[in-house]
C-alpha cells in the first residue's frame, strides 16, 4: 500500500489529479469528474472539519463491525460499490474548486504527517491507527482516480 503521508506518494496523487479536466469521463459509475472530486473531499472533511456528524450508537456499532474492515482493509474497492449516504454528491460542483480542495487536503495530510493520525478519531469508526488512515485515504483516491483513467 502506498503511503499518503510520504511526499513522493502525495505528489504522485496530485500529478494524477492535475491530469483531470472538466471533460474527463469515468470508465465506470455515474459520477461526473466534479462530483467525484467532491466525493473524495468528504473523506478529508470528516478528518478535518465538523460539517459531518459523528456516528453514534447502533449506527457506529454497525459501521465498525461491517464497514470498517472493507474501508481500512487492503482489498481494493470493486467497481460500482455502494456509497454511504454522507458521500453522495447530489448537487453540481465546480471542477476547479473541488480539484483545489482535494489537492489542499492531500498537502495538509502530508504536512501533518503520520504521527498526527495515530489514534485520531474517525467520524464513522472511532480511533484509527495511522496505517488505517493511510489505507482509507490511499485506497479511496486510487479507486476514483483509476475510475477516471488517471
Amino acid at each position: 500500500m502506498k503511503n499518503i503521508f510520504e511526499q513522493k506518494t502525495s505528489s504522485e496523487f496530485i500529478e494524477r489529479i492535475n491530469k483531470l479536466t472538466p471533460q474527463t469521463q469515468p470508465k465506470w459509475g455515474k459520477m461526473n469528474v466534479q462530483k467525484m472530486l467532491a466525493h473524495c473531499n468528504v473523506t478529508y472533511e470528516m478528518a478535518y472539519e465538523t460539517k459531518h456528524p459523528k456516528a453514534t450508537g447502533f449506527k457506529k456499532f454497525m459501521l465498525k463491525m461491517f464497514v470498517k474492515p472493507i474501508v481500512v482493509g487492503d482489498k481494493p474497492y470493486s467497481h460500482n460499490s455502494r456509497t454511504a449516504p454522507e458521500f453522495l454528491i447530489t448537487d453540481e460542483r465546480k471542477f476547479e474548486v473541488e480539484k483545489q480542495r482535494l489537492i489542499d487536503y492531500i498537502n495538509k495530510t502530508v504536512s501533518l504527517g503520520e504521527k498526527s493520525f495515530e489514534g485520531k478519531e474517525s467520524n464513522s469508526f472511532g480511533a484509527l491507527t495511522s496505517k488505517e488512515w493511510n489505507t482509507m485515504f490511499t485506497k479511496h483516491l486510487e479507486h476514483h482516480l483509476s475510475q477516471f483513467g488517471v
